[in-house]
């Protein structure tokens, strides 16, 4: 709230520019009785980015909304920012203010998702060291894929690849070398990022 007038941030990842426009639209309808929708997006392949003052004084909401999620060093989305006019205006200092702290809000409010090159890793082990091996992933916060049973058992997991080779060791040692363990490819893979204090 500002001087009457009522900010509502709405943020969401997107893959691509389609689905920011996608968002935007859905945002547009929900928001269809509001002032102005503003918005700004961030697309990390192409490296777009576009924003939109939505009939505010050039320059005082879409670009201080885009400048505030390439200060959060985040890419792939899209903030959209509603304004309920109150009756007061604010002038352009107060506009800037009020709409880089309501997307700053609900930027810090999402949950960031960290995209990360994985190495996916296949680990065999007899069923006697599977409750070992399932206890050292659980706690070590390594991303199981699948979990499949035969006549042993096989973990699919996902590894940084800045990680990889000292969890295979770790798993080579705790196993007494009787794991099979092969790399069979990589992807990306989404992780919680850690929020900053």
């Amino acid at each position: 709230m500002e001087k009457r007038s009522k900010f509502i941030a709405t943020v969401m990842p997107c893959a691509s520019e389609e689905e920011a426009l996608d968002f935007l639209e859905e945002m547009r309808k929900k928001y269809s009785d509001a002032t102005h929708n503003v918005y700004a997006y961030v697309i990390d392949e192409n490296n777009i980015y576009r924003y939109s003052d939505d009939s505010e004084p050039s320059g005082t909401a879409g670009l201080p909304v885009l400048d505030t999620i390439r200060k959060a060093g985040i890419v792939d989305c899209a903030v959209v920012v509603t304004r309920y006019f109150g009756g007061t205006l604010l002038g352009t200092g107060g506009l800037v203010h009020a709409y880089s702290s309501a997307a700053r809000q609900g930027i810090l409010a999402a949950e960031v998702i960290e995209r990360i090159l994985c190495d996916v890793v296949s680990v065999k082990v007899e069923y006697t060291l599977s409750g070992k091996l399932s206890h050292y992933l659980s706690a070590a916060g390594i991303k199981i894929e699948d979990t499949v049973y035969t006549e042993e058992v096989t973990y699919i997991i996902c590894l940084a690849q800045d990680e990889s080779k000292r969890v295979i060791d770790e798993i080579t040692e705790l196993t007494n070398a009787q794991a099979e363990i092969t790399v069979s490819g990589r992807k990306y893979v989404d992780f919680k990022a850690e929020k900053e204090e």
